[in-house]
């Protein structure tokens, strides 16, 4: 694709999905800035993936909680006076936590929402004045729980993206900035299920899907560089789900 000159940001860019995109757009020409809370993380991936891609100074890390609107100031510096083109938001994940009360519940749901749409809403909005009128990007990485639900406020809260995407994608049409979403279904090699994964949980995962294997970061990776390129200008306000068949498009 070869969009030399372009900046792309990534949250939760410093493993997994995250990373997987940082080095797809660095191959594709792009500097890109990486968002986390682990700065030992961030900036081992920042040097890992300058190194393999032979641009050492592409990737730039900046740790901050983007569920914490204080921090944003540091992306926000981070990114400086350079246009934005993409932003990709990847952070988030599924938080467990008591339900015995409905305190409890009720800091479980607030958890999984701040970390899966709160980070994405604060994120995007610091970096709307800087995004590339015509042609920035804003993606969104959802969940195939988002579609067929199973993880209580996680599917709900990947749900809320959705419909957040429909109507950023009608406020930003105007600027010929694109919104979308990327849904992946089961990708094997992330932290996402830390220690819970069991054998016999990943073959049920591959046995749903329709081509027989796990997804991979890479898989997720090679849908956003699509959805940032030029080639996808017309592509706004749709959800892409990648998950290998396991829940099909309607």
């Amino acid at each position: 694709m070869g969009e030399q000159g372009r900046f792309a940001v990534v949250s939760g860019g410093g493993t997994g999905i995250g990373a997987a995109v940082a080095r797809g757009l660095v191959a594709d020409g792009y500097d890109v800035l990486i968002v986390g809370r682990r700065a030992e993380v961030l900036l081992s991936t920042a040097e890992r993936i300058g190194a393999e891609c032979g641009r050492p100074e592409a990737v730039s890390a900046v740790t901050a909680d983007l569920t914490d609107p204080a921090q944003l100031a540091a992306v926000v510096e981070a990114v400086g006076e350079r246009t934005v083109d993409a932003v990709v938001n990847n952070a988030g994940g599924y938080l467990g936590g008591p339900t015995d009360t409905l305190a409890d519940v009720a800091t479980w749901w607030r958890a999984n929402l701040d970390a899966n749409v709160l980070t994405a809403v604060l994120l995007t909005e610091a970096l709307l004045p800087a995004l590339r009128r015509p042609g920035g990007r804003v993606l969104l990485i959802s969940s195939i729980a988002a579609q067929r639900g199973g993880a209580g406020p996680y599917s709900a809260a990947k749900a809320a993206l959705h419909g957040w995407a429909y109507d950023l994608a009608a406020q930003l049409g105007p600027d010929q900035i694109t919104v979308n979403v990327v849904s992946p279904g089961y990708v094997a090699e992330t932290e996402f299920f830390g220690d819970r994964m069991t054998a016999d949980g990943h073959a049920k995962r591959v046995a749903a899907t329709l081509v027989g294997r796990a997804g991979v970061p890479d898989d997720i990776a090679a849908a956003v560089r699509y959805l940032v390129s030029p080639a996808a200008g017309y592509v706004t306000g749709q959800v892409l789900g990648v998950n290998g068949g396991s829940v099909l498009g309607r």
